[in-house]
């Protein structure tokens, strides 16, 4: 049975032995959109061991890609996986769109809009003024629809039970942030970042600065370091 998903490796998925996985591999699967992270990883590792009969597989991935955002997601198994770390601390690029003028809880749009915004005053200007502020080493919360951990758990559990959650912010590098205005009030952006950055994060900095709101609804993981999402060449 194919696999639901776009993957490429050094050859086909079918070909490698259990002593290959088990050796490890790393493996570059363009997620799906409403697919999360663990999913995919867990579709691979059921794949694997039906194939190949085994009890065991060790299998992760590197750097978590939200359920609504599509795009690169290294997996690595058997003894690969002790890479995760280094393929976790390489730069990101994505690209996607943030819509001006509305808020949610999350971010982007796993949650309902929550307050809307006049644009009545925006001006392109001031767009560039606040990317320009969000370019560079900047103090970022996480968002508390995120896997951060709080006392031993994530912060988006202890926030869909209604449960208070206060997020510590950390120090990011946005070293490229490159914005569309042509389909206002959406923003079509480019970005290349460091790791532990929230895209999230940034369209409601964004929507902050303006004092107009905004929040995230497309994403695509491009590159992580020299490595890019399957579809684009890689």
């Amino acid at each position: 049975m194919p696999l639901p998903f776009n993957l490429i490796s050094s050859k086909p998925f079918e070909d490698y032995t259990a002593e290959e996985f088990q050796a490890g591999q790393v493996l570059f699967v363009d997620k799906p959109l409403a697919w999360t992270s663990f999913q995919v990883v867990n579709k691979l590792k059921h794949f694997i061991r039906r194939k190949h009969k085994l009890r065991k597989i060790k299998i992760g991935h590197a750097g978590t890609l939200d359920p609504l955002a599509t795009g690169l997601l290294i997996i690595c198994t058997g003894k690969m996986t002790k890479s995760i770390e280094t393929f976790q601390g390489l730069e990101k690029a994505y690209s996607g769109t943030f819509l001006l003028g509305a808020t949610t809880p999350s971010y982007d749009l796993e949650t309902e809009i929550d307050e809307k915004y006049s644009l009545a005053d925006l001006t392109q200007d001031k767009i560039d003024q606040a990317v320009e502020k969000l370019t560079g080493e900047i103090e970022q919360f996480p968002p508390i629809y995120s896997a951060v951990k709080i006392d031993g758990r994530r912060a988006y559990k202890l926030a869909r039970n209604g449960q208070e959650v206060e997020v510590r912010p950390r120090i990011v590098e946005i070293r490229t942030f490159e914005i569309d205005t042509k389909d206002f009030p959406k923003i079509h952006f480019k970005i290349i970042c460091s790791k532990g950055t929230y895209i999230r994060s940034i369209a409601h900095d964004l929507g902050k600065l303006l004092h107009n709101g905004a929040h995230l609804i497309a994403l695509r993981r491009e590159r992580i370091g020299e490595f890019l999402v399957p579809d684009s060449g890689a």
